[in-house]
């Protein structure tokens, strides 16, 4: 054979080698990519906050791993805010706040509530917002300030992926107060508010907004009932209206807005303490229609003259709240102190044992009720008591939350008893609420407990 064909069958040797090698590198890259997408998909995180009803607490710095599982043991919350990205947001170097931070809260079963804090309205007051402002300009329907939105929305997007929080999960954008009354400020924030949810939406998230509820809520419950309004709503909404009551309402905004999609910010910053661990938060209930265990009645920090570990939730239910004395009935002592102390008036260990200091809290009790004042404590004190504390929250079924607790025990008091204590205005409670309401000459309202049936409540009538 002359070398010319030699050299072309050497070449052809050497092109079905190269040839199968690279076949072969290419299904080796193929099968490592997709096993790699495969892993990935397995382990990624959960969609968060998801479906949850309960307590959660925001903080700008993300605390500590041993903070958080101490805090996951001991304290009421089940969900956090963090401050994930922003300009503006005052904690920008967040040490804590890592992708292993995230994956590790979410495996423990936090909710985790990710916000960002951007650009803030035109008309802020606040000297370290000036630097970043919403754009006034009403040119082409605010057009500047939709740049904006979708802007900061890409940014936080980034930051979230980041950190592993993934697609379908809520980014809450942080629009600080300002002056609605403002027409130029109030359209500039609403126009950029929806566009801030339109491209949260195309990057496959839900948008959330939080803001003060007499602004940045106001304008956008406006918004959401005004005929033929174009600009796009967030999917939830963050209330923040410190008014001290662990609900999701406010004066400010409608009630039949975003149901089952809010969250409400209701005491502002302020130390407390759990686990032996002390952070400086805001409290917060969300109501985001899930399917979690029923949050219990507001709970008392370590540290507080209030606080005592004998007070839980299991510790206070009782299917019935009858006649107690220092001789009769010792089971209901350590309800009765723990909700005595809840008021304020019990301020010792909670020792199961009626003892003079205990006395002295019926009766202070009493007198505030205007009850008669006695050694013992009646059915109508243990109704007065028991209802003490909430909200005035229309009860109906479908309702949760700490208000229907303190209405099933209260019923529980002041009627037959046996109502299972779960937090969810259910049919037994609904049937309960109307045989009271009969009883005790309240016009029957389907077994809903509103305004004149709390008013019941809180005189003790049975």
């Amino acid at each position: 054979m002359s070398a010319l064909p030699r050299l072309a069958t050497a070449l052809r040797h050497s092109l079905v080698t190269t040839l199968v090698v690279g076949l072969v590198a290419v299904v080796a890259i193929t099968v490592t990519t997709s096993s790699a997408r495969l892993t990935a998909s397995t382990t990624a995180n959960p969609i968060t906050p998801g479906n949850f009803t309960g307590y959660g607490f925001d903080q700008c710095e993300a605390p500590s791993q041993a903070a958080m599982t101490a805090w996951r043991k001991s304290s009421p919350f089940r969900a956090a805010g963090i401050y994930i990205s922003g300009s503006l947001r005052f904690c920008q170097k967040q040490t804590n706040l890592t992708p292993t931070w995230v994956r590790t809260q979410l495996a423990a079963g936090w909710r985790l509530l990710p916000i960002h804090l951007g650009a803030q309205a035109s008309c802020t007051t606040r000297d370290r917002y000036q630097k970043n402002r919403i754009s006034a300009d009403p040119a082409d329907t605010y057009a500047k300030a939709r740049s904006q939105g979708r802007a900061e929305a890409r940014i936080a997007v980034a930051a979230a992926q980041r950190l592993g929080i993934v697609p379908r999960s809520t980014l809450y954008y942080d629009l600080e107060a300002f002056n609605p009354k403002i027409a130029s400020c109030k359209a500039s924030s609403l126009w950029f508010l929806g566009a801030w949810t339109n491209q949260i939406h195309q990057l496959g998230y839900v948008s959330g907004v939080y803001s003060s509820a007499a602004s940045g809520m106001k304008i956008l419950d406006d918004a959401r009932v005004t005929p033929g309004n174009k600009v796009a709503l967030p999917d939830q909404i963050w209330i923040a209206d410190w008014n001290d009551k662990a609900d999701t309402n406010s004066t400010y905004i409608r009630s039949d807005g975003w149901p089952g999609a809010r969250i409400h910010q209701y005491q502002g910053g302020h130390n407390e303490k759990w686990g032996g661990v002390t952070i400086n938060i805001d409290r917060n209930y969300l109501d985001l229609r899930g399917q979690a265990s029923t949050p219990p009645p507001i709970s008392t920090p370590e540290g507080s003259k209030l606080y005592d570990a004998k007070c839980t939730t299991a510790s206070i239910n009782r299917w019935t709240y009858r006649y107690a004395t220092p001789t009769r009935r010792p089971g209901m002592v350590v309800p009765l102190q723990c909700l005595l102390k809840q008021r304020g008036l019990y301020t010792w260990p909670v020792t199961g044992k009626w003892n003079s200091m205990t006395t002295k809290a019926v009766a202070s009790w009493q007198k505030r009720v205007k009850h008669p004042v006695r050694k013992g404590f009646t059915r109508a004190d243990w109704v007065s008591l028991l209802s003490a504390g909430n909200s005035g929250t229309t009860l109906k079924p479908g309702v949760r939350g700490a208000d229907v607790i303190r209405a099933q025990r209260t019923l529980n008091a002041g009627g037959p008893g046996l109502i299972k204590i779960t937090g969810i205005y259910d049919a037994s409670t609904q049937k309960a609420a109307r045989a009271y309401q009969i009883a005790n000459g309240i016009k029957p309202t389907e077994g809903i407990i509103a305004k004149v049936t709390w008013g019941a409540f809180s005189k003790g009538t049975w």
